[in-house]
């Protein structure tokens, strides 16, 4: 090194080392606080969910180095909130496994090009030649399972390559066949929109078929009757209220038919119909003293009666309007229709009726009331032992004492004294006073009562589960065939004449056809049967559920009884493995 030069870098450097410690020392810029982690992003139920390693990011990646302003992949197969749930999720999968594989060969085959480029450039004898021509846009045509929807994805173009046009849409769209509900004003915009590629746009969308709408009833009384009253403020029911005769007149519409409708047919994306089915026609519920209206479309009341539906069908029944008391004035009834009584049914008579009974009094000891429907005795009924009141439905009543009760599905009243009740549903003993006294009570379901027994330990008696209407009707014909067989011992020690050999000729016919009938239950129903009436009910069959239970009281399911020997509140009793539980 010269001497002007050694002289000229120590100069330099005393004057850069002065003007360094001239100079402020530089404060440390404080930290800043990092935000915090953004919370993860809510997942799109529309969007495609794809992997970052995918192959349509990565042809994002190659397209953006060639191309300014390209719009980042936008894979939402609803864009615009359009589309049932269901499509989109069917679609979702599918359409995501096509996609993959059109990315997965459009870069292998710019790969390829790449490659075949490269090679053309270090060839090393000097023979120029021709490079692969570059790729054009690509448009992608994805049709829904039903061809109801069609979705596009275009893909840009490489290096030189022919940009989107309208040709190539339309050319696209000849190619797969979609020509019908096609979105014209984004064909029309797309070739020059920002988002024209990398984008999922729903291009088309089909015609649902709309299937016709079955027939249908419209009625104009309701087909079933509340079975159960609910007690008052004061927790009383008011038994007169309970009304279940609807009556109609002569020429009254029951119901009327709603005609089917014819569908209507549907189109795909590809311009192909598609088939609608026609609603399934109904047919009017016509019963008995009814009719349909000349325009078919009306069920029609032949006379003026009671509604009723049973079987699947209205049927209109006569109705006996009883004014006062069922008394020497009128007789015994027997009705084939609804029979409403507005006074009692005095003390020796009997009512028969195929429908329902309404009394408005009561029923007086020794009277016998059957109903082949409901029952309704608003002032209670009054037995001597003797009175038997019978009901293929239900029965509701003010109170019961000293009766024999046969129901089928449920009993509800406010108390029940020295009862002999066979229910095959529930007995509902709540409101009012609420308490089941003496007697017998056998319910194939349920018994609900406030109180059971008396605290005197009156002796009541609590049957669950079973078959007790089918026991009733064994021990009825059984009475009436020995109450038979003590007559004819009596004709028996008679001198013979022509009247005691007809009495005999009939009281033989009646004692056999009692006999039949007696086979034929114990047949269908034998002792020791699985299932029998009396004897073993099905297992966890019944319950008691109640307020009060005194002592004196003998609950029974089956063979096994219980005898409470304590006062039990709020109580439940059920059969548990075999056992009788009290909780």
């Amino acid at each position: 090194m010269s001497l002007k030069s050694k002289l000229k870098s120590l100069l330099f450097s005393a004057a850069s080392k002065k003007e360094e410690e001239q100079q402020e020392p530089v404060q440390a810029a404080p930290e800043v606080e990092r935000p915090a982690a953004p919370p993860p992003p809510i997942l799109d139920p529309d969007q495609l969910d794809l992997p970052r390693d995918h192959a349509i990011f990565r042809l994002y990646q190659l397209s953006g180095t060639s191309m300014e302003q390209l719009s980042s992949p936008s894979l939402r197969l609803d864009p615009d909130g359009v589309l049932p749930g269901e499509v989109v999720k069917r679609e979702k999968n599918r359409i995501r496994g096509t996609l993959s594989k059109i990315c997965s060969d459009r870069l292998k085959e710019v790969s390829r090009r790449e490659a075949a480029a490269q090679k053309s450039d270090q060839d090393p004898s000097g023979v120029q030649k021709p490079a692969l021509p570059p790729l054009d846009a690509s448009p992608q045509i994805f049709l829904s399972t039903d061809s109801l929807y069609a979705w596009l994805l275009v893909f840009p173009p490489t290096e030189q390559g022919e940009a989107l046009s309208d040709e190539m849409l339309q050319r696209a769209l000849a190619d797969r066949g979609v020509r019908w509900g096609l979105d014209t004003q984004l064909i029309q915009q797309l070739s020059q929109a920002e988002d024209r590629y990398f984008t999922l746009h729903l291009v088309a969308v089909g015609k649902p078929a709309v299937n016709g709408e079955n027939g249908k009833v419209e009625d104009r009384f309701p087909r079933s009757s509340q079975q159960l009253l609910e007690p008052d403020e004061n927790d009383q029911v008011d038994y007169a209220s309970l009304n279940l005769v609807r009556s109609v007149e002569k020429g009254q519409e029951i119901c009327r038919l709603v005609p089917p409708t014819e569908g209507e047919p549907g189109r795909t994306v590809l311009d192909q119909e598609i088939a609608a089915k026609a609603g399934r026609a109904v047919t009017l519920p016509k019963g008995k003293n009814t009719q349909i209206s000349e325009d078919g479309l009306s069920l029609l009341s032949t006379l003026d009666g009671h509604l009723e539906f049973s079987g699947n069908c209205f049927h209109v029944k006569p109705v006996w309007d009883v004014p006062g008391d069922v008394d020497f004035s009128t007789g015994n009834i027997n009705f084939t229709g609804d029979v409403t009584i507005r006074g009692d049914v005095v003390s020796g008579f009997t009512v028969r009726a195929k429908g329902s009974i309404h009394v408005d009094g009561s029923v007086e000891a020794g009277s016998t009331v059957e109903a082949g429907g409901d029952l309704i005795v608003a002032k209670g009924i009054l037995g001597d032992g003797s009175t038997v009141i019978r009901s293929q439905r239900s029965v509701f009543a003010k109170y019961i004492e000293n009766s024999t009760i046969f129901v089928r599905e449920t009993l509800q009243t406010d108390c029940i004294v020295n009862g002999q009740v066979y229910c095959g549903g529930q007995v509902v003993v709540r409101s009012g006073r609420g308490s089941i006294i003496g007697g017998r009570i056998w319910a194939a379901k349920l018994v609900n009562a406030q109180t059971v027994g008396s605290p005197s330990e009156r002796s009541t008696s609590i049957v669950l589960g079973g078959r007790p209407c089918v026991s009733f009707e064994r021990e009825t014909l059984q009475q009436e065939l020995q109450a038979l067989t003590a007559e004819r011992e009596k004709l028996k020690n008679q001198l013979d004449s022509p009247a005691k050999s007809g009495q005999m000729g009939r009281l033989k016919i009646r004692m056999s056809a009692l006999e039949i009938k007696l086979k034929q239950l114990e047949d269908s129903f034998p002792e020791g049967s699985p299932n029998p009436a009396d004897k073993t009910p099905k297992r966890n069959s019944g319950r008691l559920e109640c307020g009060i239970a005194h002592p004196g009281v003998d609950i029974t399911f089956g063979d096994q009884t219980l005898r409470l020997r304590n006062e039990n509140r709020q109580c439940i009793v059920r059969l548990i493995n075999g056992e009788i539980v009290v909780m």
